[in-house]
Parts: C-alpha cells; sequence; structure tokens
C-alpha cells in the first residue's frame, strides 16, 4: 500500500494550500489566520491564484514583504477549484498537505488537531476530513450539499458525512499518487479508501461568508458531479488487490517493509 512506499524529503511539516478566484478582501484576513494557528510549526502557506482580477496579485506581494512564508502561484485563466489544488500540491514541500477553500468560511485553527490525528493515527491514516458543524450556508446551498453528500454516501461508502468541506489535510505522498481529474477534491475519503489507507474525520465550525460571492457555483457538487460519482465508483471497483511491498536486501537477509 502506499503507506509502505519510502518517505519523500520534506524540508516542512506542512503546505498549506489555498485555492481562489477573485478573494482579496478574504484572503486579507486569511493569511494572517494560518500564521497564527501554524506559529509552532515549519509550513508554508500558497495561494494559488485561478485567474483572479481583483487586485490579489497586489494584496500578496504587499503581504509577502512580511510573511517569508507565503508563496504565489497563479493561473493565467481560470481552470477551476481542482487544479488550483493540484498547481498547490505539485509544488508544495510539506510532509502534509493542508487545503482550505478562499472565501473565508474555514477556520484554519483546526489545522494542527488535524495533523496531530494523523501522526497519532500512523502511516495507515492518510487524511483527515473536516466536517462541518451547522452550516452556516443558505437553504439552496445546504440542501444542494447534504443531498449531493447523501447519494455520495450511498453509492461510495465512504463514512463521511461531509466531503465537500474545505478544512483537510492529507499526507502529500499519498496526494500524488490518487487519480486526478475534475472534482477530485470532493471525493477525497473514497480515494484514499481505495488505496487501503484509512481517514480521520474532525468536527469543525463552518463561518458565514464575510465578502464576495461563491466563485465556483452551488450545483456543481450534484449534478456535475454525478459522473464523477460514477467515475469514482468504477475506480473503486476495478482496484482488486492493495500491495504490501517490502524490499529484499540483495547480500541475503530480507529487509522490512519499506
Amino acid at each position: 500500500m502506499l503507506s509502505n512506499l519510502p518517505p519523500l524529503p520534506h524540508t516542512l511539516e506542512v503546505s498549506v494550500v489555498i485555492p481562489c478566484k477573485n478573494e482579496r478582501d478574504n484572503l486579507a484576513f486569511l493569511i494572517d489566520e494560518v500564521g497564527e494557528a501554524l506559529a509552532e510549526r515549519a509550513f508554508e502557506l500558497i495561494i494559488v491564484d485561478d485567474g483572479s482580477d481583483d487586485g490579489t496579485d497586489m494584496l500578496l506581494r504587499d503581504a509577502s514583504q512580511t510573511r517569508p512564508w507565503l508563496r504565489h502561484l497563479r493561473h493565467e485563466y481560470s481552470c477551476g477549484q481542482s487544479n488550483a489544488v493540484r498547481s498547490g500540491l505539485l509544488y508544495a514541500k510539506g510532509e502534509f498537505i493542508a487545503t482550505l477553500d478562499g472565501d473565508g468560511q474555514n477556520d484554519p485553527a483546526f489545522f494542527p488537531q488535524m495533523i496531530d490525528a494523523l501522526k497519532q493515527g500512523g502511516p495507515d491514516y492518510a487524511l483527515a476530513a473536516g466536517q462541518r458543524m451547522k452550516r452556516t450556508d443558505g437553504f439552496v446551498k445546504k440542501y444542494g450539499s447534504r443531498l449531493a453528500n447523501t447519494i455520495r454516501q450511498s453509492m461510495l461508502k465512504d463514512n463521511t458525512r461531509d466531503s465537500g468541506c474545505g478544512l483537510k489535510v492529507i499526507r502529500r505522498q499519498v496526494f500524488l499518487n490518487l487519480p486526478f481529474f475534475e472534482a477530485w477534491h470532493r471525493f477525497l475519503p473514497a480515494l484514499v479508501v481505495r488505496e487501503g489507507l484509512k481517514v480521520v474525520h474532525i468536527d469543525v465550525v463552518d463561518r458565514g461568508r464575510s465578502h464576495g460571492m461563491s466563485k465556483y457555483g452551488i450545483f456543481d457538487r450534484l449534478w456535475v458531479g454525478i459522473i464523477d460519482l460514477f467515475g469514482v465508483l468504477w475506480l473503486r471497483k476495478r482496484r482488486k488487490k492493495i500491495p504490501i511491498l517490502s524490499e529484499i536486501d540483495l547480500s541475503g537477509q530480507n529487509g522490512t517493509d519499506a
């Protein structure tokens, strides 16, 4: 299984990846919230600017002058949230990848608890998934999300009631090996379980949006995601065996599990 692969070299404990499109006003306070939450950790914050035109670049340029842990990646045009998350992952240096949405509704104060939960669980625990309590979204968005999660659970049986929560922490090594497709970030629990690994769930507080409107739509998590749902179901069924890998010592002695 993936947890038996040799570790990748890391220089940081955690890389926080925030995908965003035109969220300048929310980033203005999110950046410092991340810094406060992880002040005792070796971390970096990667803002993936998904084609913003609201002055996000100027905000990040100014903020980076006093925050050496802040990095700015930019898509020349909007490629969607999944591609933004993946871009951040490919540039990240941390052992763990922590994600949250750029709308300010996710509170990064939960990241230390999520990281520690994975460490305590051991290498077979690959993902800490936030589960939102007392949602603050409007009726339509809450209903669409609830319906999508109900359908997903009935088909994938991933034991996750809220896979759409942006607060997640996943081992980078595992994340890199998951199959990529549009909206993959909404199916991480099922994809991790597919690899024979485990998920720990953490209850988190959902906050109201302070500025702006959703940039990635309301019903994409249901109607567009139906095709992806069947695709993930197919992927789950096509994973027949999980290899347990060990390296053989050519000097004549069996090595330990890699």
